[in-house]
Parts: structure tokens; sequence; C-alpha cells
């Protein structure tokens, strides 16, 4: 940490401090006149579009011309009470110099592919913005990811380069014999690792000249790696109009940001939500991101930020509230909170109403894909009903179909799809990379399907009742049975296994496996082989999918084809059999 903020002070824009400003105490500097971000119209959608130089450096110029408060473009923390302050032209100063680092010293070039594995470190936002200044396409991952799983994004990806930290350069560095594409490694660290170029360093040294590609919006951006039922990861390709989309006037209606808010999104850096709630949706509205580099998360924690910065938007998903009202008995009217919004997990009525009563604030909850983005929402100031995810957003048609992607009739329950024909929607996927066929999969008529069940009411707003297929939702993770099946089976005493979601009070839906023993473990201790069992799994995949729930059973229910009916396991689990 020492070296970070020698490195920040460099910019004389590090300002340390061991403590909490008093959120009560705090004056919201308005924007000197009525400025905002470029806006495009909803369907008129220009050819070429580039978030860092069409919004984050309008942004810059909007402040040279005084014509911004002086509110900090990201404030970052940590749990140690350190701080960091950014304004929009320092962003573009650094996000300028990452460019730099990554054409002039990497040799990197358009349409190149940069995995990036980075906790909620400042280094994160400087990436992003850099490779959307040089047309690198970003393809985030958690923290949570094992070395199968790195070797796997690697190769299918064909990846140029990585940046991560020294928690996972000896696994890249084991690796990259296997990895032929990769030429590149940037480290995130204090510390020097040989045959890594230090990221710091490099952008302290670099040229703060740069000028951004004129991106078409239909160019590759981002790569975002979406869990299936079966098989392995996909690659979902966003073209530039993703960011576009937070533009339109109907997405700035989604949470109708001002340049005087601060504003925290929780998203791990791995996920679509990150580049949506951490980069898009505050910065071009001009905002303050709001980040609290929290390597896990404590709801006591949580509580006391709400209480001490002068955060006046949170967007997290429903488990963070959820953990939060848990927490503490006592009222939780934080002085400056104004707007909360939920996503990646269906929100309880009571939940609901629970947060209402004790902060005085509703929630407001939001729906989309690692495909889509967010494409359903109950917008600010639009009545909510408690249970309904919202209604469709612009430009994008949602409709519940059947099957052959036929519209169905109020309250009818049938499948969330987006219109895809004959105009596909800005902002949506262009397709799984690589993998055509499933791509043509999820093409329904005219329809994307997103797999996911609901009913559409009279007056348009969403009810979801689950997903179509076995994905298991927990606190927001998508997590593919597939895979914690084939680890588990990895273990010698696994004859069989199926994995389906399993209720919680916590994280709403869980892991659980039912698993059939080989014969050699049948006499085996079972609490101590379950231990075994979730620790084996961890080390196989991402820590988050281990089975939280596991149940021995003698024999598993199959189709005449042999095929496991994890639908029955799960109708077991929710008491519908």
């Amino acid at each position: 940490m020492q070296r970070l903020m020698r490195f920040l002070d460099l910019w004389n824009i590090y300002k340390p401090s061991h403590g909490f400003h008093s959120a009560s105490g705090y004056l919201h500097c308005q924007a000197l006149s009525e400025v905002g971000a470029p806006r495009w119209n909803d369907y008129d959608v220009p050819k070429e579009f580039n978030f860092a130089s069409d919004v984050l450096d309008y942004w810059t110029q909007m402040e040279k011309e005084g014509k911004r408060g002086p509110n900090p473009a990201l404030w970052w923390v940590n749990n140690k009470g350190d701080e960091l302050k950014w304004s929009f032209s320092e962003l573009t100063d650094l996000t300028r110099r990452t460019a730099n680092v990554f054409t002039q010293i990497c040799g990197l070039q358009q349409g190149d592919r940069l995995a990036v594995v980075l906790p909620r470190v400042p280094e994160w936002w400087l990436v992003a913005i850099g490779c959307m200044r040089t047309g690198i396409v970003f393809m985030p991952g958690t923290m949570q990811l094992t070395s199968k799983d790195l070797l796997y994004r690697l190769q299918v990806s064909k990846a140029k380069g990585i940046i991560t930290t020294d928690t996972f350069a000896p696994e890249v560095d084991s690796l990259a014999s296997r990895c032929p594409t990769l030429k590149t490694k940037l480290l995130v660290s204090d510390h020097s690792c040989q045959g890594w170029l230090d990221l710091r360093s490099s952008i302290k040294s670099a040229s703060p000249d740069h000028t951004c590609i004129k991106s078409k919006t239909l160019d590759p951006m981002a790569i975002f790696f979406t869990s299936g039922t079966t098989g392995f990861p996909k690659m979902a390709k966003h073209s530039h109009g993703f960011a576009l989309r937070s533009s339109f006037p109907s997405s700035r209606k989604f949470l109708q940001l001002k340049t005087s808010d601060i504003f925290w999104c929780h998203s791990d850096t791995g996920w679509i939500l990150a580049v949506f709630g951490c980069i898009l949706e505050p910065w071009t509205a001009g905002a303050t991101l709001f980040i609290h580099h929290m390597p896990q998360f404590d709801p006591k924690v949580a509580e006391q930020m709400l209480f001490k910065y002068p955060i006046t938007q949170c967007f997290a998903a429903s488990s963070i509230y959820r953990m939060i009202l848990q927490h503490t008995s006592t009222s939780l009217r934080f002085p400056t909170l104004e707007h909360c919004t939920t996503g990646g997990e269906a929100l309880l009525p009571e939940e609901q109403e629970e947060w209402r009563r004790k902060t005085g604030l509703l929630l407001h909850e939001a729906y989309g894909q690692s495909e889509t983005g967010i494409c359903c929402s109950t917008l600010r100031g639009m009545k909510i009903k408690p249970g309904s995810m919202g209604k469709s957003m612009p430009p994008f048609d949602v409709q519940i179909i059947d099957d052959k992607g036929n519209s169905l009739p109020c309250n009818t329950e049938g499948n969330i799809g987006i219109r895809i024909k004959p105009t596909k929607p800005i902002g949506i996927f262009m397709g799984y990379e690589d993998n055509p066929e499933k791509t043509a999969e999820v093409e329904c008529g005219d329809f994307y399907n997103t797999g996911d069940r609901a009913t559409m009411d009279e007056e348009g707003y969403i009810w979801f009742l689950g997903r179509d297929d076995d994905i298991i939702n927990a606190s927001g993770n998508r997590i593919g049975p597939s895979e914690v099946e084939n680890a588990l089976c990895e273990h010698p005493a696994v004859a069989e296994s199926a994995v389906v979601s399993s209720p919680d009070p916590i994280r709403r839906e869980v892991v659980k496996a039912f698993i059939v023993l080989t014969p050699e473990f049948l006499s085996y201790d079972r609490d101590q082989l379950i231990k075994e069992l979730q620790q084996h799994v961890k080390s196989i995949t991402a820590p988050y999918k281990y089975p939280r729930k596991v149940e021995f059973v003698s024999e598993l229910p199959k189709t005449i084809n042999g095929k496991i009916k994890r639908s029955e396991l799960r109708k077991k689990e929710y008491g519908q059999m």
C-alpha cells in the first residue's frame, strides 16, 4: 500500500485520511450551470462512439471551463481508512498514460484482448478506460477465479495480455506455456515480480499525450464470461454501443444521477454490473463514483460507510440490503442517502417493506444479464409494485414469449424475451464469441430468449419467476451446476452428483449438491466428508460456487435416457412435491 501511495502522490492527488468525513457536515457542490453529458436519441445511433473521448473527456472539459463543481469523479477508500480522489481531468491524464502503456510499451493493438483480474483497486478504472481509448477488448474477471478458470479464459479468448495482482502472478506463470497468444503480463502490486511489467511505474513514466481511436459504435469493447448449465462459460461480446446506452434519454431516467450525486455501486469488478454501475452510469452523469475496497463484504462496515460518507445513491444486490437489515435492529436513517437500487436476484415484498420502515427509502429493482445489461427496471419516481422488477427499458422491447417466440397475453407465464428483429437494439450483446451455435440457440423467432421465466401485468410490470434452465443465483452470482458437478466428480468419493439451488434466508439461493457415494466411502464420517468435498470444490473452481448444502442419496432421479432430472430435486428443495 505504501508504494501505491508514493505512486499516486506523484500527481499530487492522494490525500490520506485515517477517519471519516461527517456526512451531515458535507456540503454538496452543485454544478455551476445546467450542464449534462452529450445525449443521443434512443433510436438514432451514431456511427462512431467512444466513452473515453465522448463522455469522460467531455467532463474534463467542463471542469476546465468551470462548469462542473469540485466533487471528485472517483472517491476511493479502503478498509484502513486511506482515501484517494481523482477529478475527471486527472482520470483523463492517467487513462491516456495507461493507453500509451498498452500500445507503446506492450505493443497491444485495437481488437487485441486483455484479461483483467483485479480487485477494487484504482488501477481497474485506469485499465478499463485505457482499453476504451485504444480499442483493446477488456475482459474482466473476478478475484475468485481458480487456476483452471484462468487457463480456460486465457486459452479460449486468445488473450494477448493479462493484468492482475501478485496473488495470481504465480498461477499465470505456471499456465503461460499453455497459452501461446499470451505476450504481455502486467502487475499491480507493492512488490516486483520477474517477467512482469509494473503497471504503476509504467503509467508514471508514460506520456499523457494520446489520441483516442475513432471507434465505431458496433466495434467490440468488452467480453464478459457467463456461466451456463452445460459446458464451459460462454464469452458474451459487447460493442461500444453498450456504453452509449447510458447516454440515452431513457437510460438517464433510470437513476437520474446529477453531478452532485455520490454514487456507491457494490458490484464485484468481474461482472458486467461493475462496468455499468461503476463506470458508465455515474460518469455519464458527471457524478462521483464512491468505492470502498472491502476484500469481503461486512454489513457493519457498509452501514458505517452510509452514515459517515455523503453517499446519495446506492446500487447493490438484494443480499447486501438483506444483510444490513439483519445486522441491526435499530433505525437506519442515513443522513444523505436518497435513492436505492437493487438487482441480480429477486427481492421479497417483506424485505422491501422492512427497508422502507428502517430507512424511509424504497428499493427500486432492476433486471439484466451479462448479455443485455440492465433491460428492465423500476425507474426513479415510478410506482413500485413490491415483487415486480419494473418495466422494459427502451430501446429494448421486452415481452413475455413462448418457446416459438410468440408474445403471450398478460399474466401468462413465459420466457423473458427481447426483440432483436427486424432491428437489433443497441446495447444488447453481439453474440457468444466463437460460438455461433450457442448464439443461435438463444434466438427465438424475433426475440433473444433470456432463459428467465416471468409474467407481465396489464401495466407492463414484469414479475420474475425463475430460470428456465438450472442456473443458480446466489447473492447475485450466477452459477452453472455442471461446473460444480464436474468438480465434485473429480473426488474419489463421488460416483454421481446433481447440483441445484436451495432456499436460504440470507443469500436467497445457495448451491446444494445431491451426491451418490462410491462404495469405498459409504462408511466414512458424513460430516467430515462434507467438509472435505466442499474444500475440494473450492480448490477446483471459484470458491463462491462450492455447495453450502450437501445431501447423500442412494440414487438420482433420471429420465428414460439417463439424464439427471434436476427439476425434481429443485422442486423437492422448494416444497413443490
